[in-house]
């Protein structure tokens, strides 16, 4: 169970561990950059009513072809108009023309050949993720298509079943490529997930969470850094929506596709939610918890039991984290039960095993620190912002490290992402970790001050690799190093 121990371990407030047990109130005292004070909302398009607008879901991807061992798909990175907002029609990037990006459905073992064609008037580059692709493939920073160009990108998939997805990582052009659009799921299945029993079809249902600044005409409004403005909330590209349920068990699949919003989430009835799986796949055991916590580029798989309800209850997903006014980033969507039917799934005590952890044989720190509000735009690891022409890590492949992560800034949250591998969280603080949070990762969040013991093993690919702030604006701000595994 995630305990008021726990939430002061990920840097919670008092006020905001209260909070939980209310599922209600929003902690504003924590923001990505931007002093979080009283402020009159910014002009804006018409009030959305919440919970007027269905939950849509993603589209998903079909293959153009399909051979023994490969699927292959086409994607188009293209400007388009979409309906966000009731009435109004937003300009957003795209791949293949939605808001958010089609869902790609693959499987571990089997190659997923995904074409990419830049339609758009600047560079991109696409990256997988979570996924532990070669350099060649791995959407970095430098590695670009240029506008009017295509690449091909071969996804082997040699790891197990997880939510994963896909975004932007043109250097300097990511943080506001993401923000107006460039991302979409990629769930890997496998054959052991299947044979667990767990909610299906219907009733596994993706979330991907974002917020968004719009003008009085609908449009998208992109500031570097911009925490305080971006309080209209999206699921899957809808502004607080409903989704009808049965009065059974649901999975969802959970990514927080923000720039730079921290959400910490609770039923507002306080009752549990059933962790499963964690950014590189399922979690040992269930883990039944009141609260969510998410930061940008996390992702949470999750079982919710509607039978628990009785038909026409409403229950809300609230929001305890600021920065924004309550009544708008307070609550994200409602789930309105309706009745009871057949439910043949569930959810077993044992979800699976992790791979054992090696002998770790180096150990390095990492600081992460930002110029504090107000005293310039420049982040940095180890004090040093980043630069394409240098390598900030060497690592011998195959060898298994341990990382001593602390977030040094003084008022200002960060998380920490590695590219190619997942990774163990082995203490916060010095305690150990939640049990949500005991699986495999490549996304740990940091509050002000925090530390965290990560150990890692490279033994996939060679190559060169960036580590860093997935709060994305700060890695386009400098916060982010490359490490070569040689």
């Amino acid at each position: 169970m995630f305990t008021r121990r726990h939430a002061i371990r990920l840097g919670l407030t008092a006020g905001a561990v209260g909070a939980v047990g209310a599922a209600g109130g929003v902690f504003q005292g924590l923001t990505s950059g931007t002093p979080a004070v009283a402020a009159e909302p910014p002009a804006g398009p018409p009030a959305v009513t919440p919970f007027t607008v269905p939950l849509p879901r993603p589209r998903v991807l079909a293959p153009y072809r399909r051979t023994r061992s490969a699927d292959y798909y086409a994607v188009t990175m293209r400007r388009a108009r979409v309906e966000i907002l009731p009435g109004l029609k937003t300009e957003v990037l795209t791949y293949n023309g939605t808001f958010p990006g089609p869902t790609i459905r693959a499987r571990s073992g089997r190659t997923a050949v995904v074409r990419q064609v830049n339609g758009l008037s600047m560079p991109t580059s696409v990256h997988l993720h979570g996924g532990a692709n070669p350099q060649e493939q791995d959407g970095g920073m430098m590695d670009l298509i240029q506008p009017g160009a295509a690449k091909t990108y071969v996804y082997a998939n040699r790891q197990v079943g997880a939510t994963l997805w896909t975004h932007d990582h043109a250097h300097h052009m990511e943080s506001e490529h993401v923000y107006r659009g460039l991302s979409g799921l990629y769930l890997l299945g496998d054959d052991a997930e299947d044979a667990l029993g767990l909610p299906s079809g219907p009733y596994e249902v993706p979330l991907v969470l974002r917020d968004a600044h719009f003008d009085a005409a609908g449009q998208m409004v992109y500031t570097m850094d911009d925490a305080l403005n971006r309080t209209t909330l999206l699921v899957n590209g809808a502004p607080w929506p409903h989704l009808k349920v049965k009065a059974r068990k649901y999975r969802f699949r959970m990514v927080n596709s923000c720039n730079l919003r921290i959400f910490v989430m609770a039923l507002s009835d306080g009752s549990p939610i059933v962790h499963i799986g964690s950014d590189g796949g399922l979690l040992p055991a269930p883990a039944p918890s009141p609260v969510i916590v998410l930061s940008p580029g996390e992702r949470a798989d999750f079982v919710i039991d509607f039978s628990r309800y009785a038909p026409g209850t409403q229950v809300t997903l609230s929001n305890m984290l600021g920065p924004g006014p309550t009544e708008l980033v307070g609550q994200i969507m409602r789930f309105n039960v309706e009745e009871k039917v057949d439910d043949p799934s569930r959810v077993p005590d044992v979800l699976g095993t992790l791979p054992a952890l090696p002998t770790p044989t180096v150990e390095r720190s990492f600081e992460l620190r930002m110029d504090e509000p107000g005293t310039g735009h420049q982040a940095y690891i180890n004090e040093k912002t980043f630069d394409h022409a240098r390598i900030d890590t060497e690592i011998a492949w195959g060898t298994t490290e341990v990382w001593t992560v602390k977030n040094t800034s003084t008022t200002v949250p960060h998380n920490f992402h590695t590219h190619l591998v997942q990774f163990r969280i082995l203490e916060r603080d010095g305690m150990p970790v939640y049990p949500a949070e005991a699986g495999l990762k490549d996304t740990v969040l940091l509050f002000p001050g925090q530390t965290a013991k990560l150990q890692l093993t490279f033994d996939t690919h060679r190559g060169v690799f960036p580590y860093h702030c997935h709060m994305i604006d700060h890695s386009a701000m400098g916060m982010m190093a490359q490490m070569r595994i040689s």
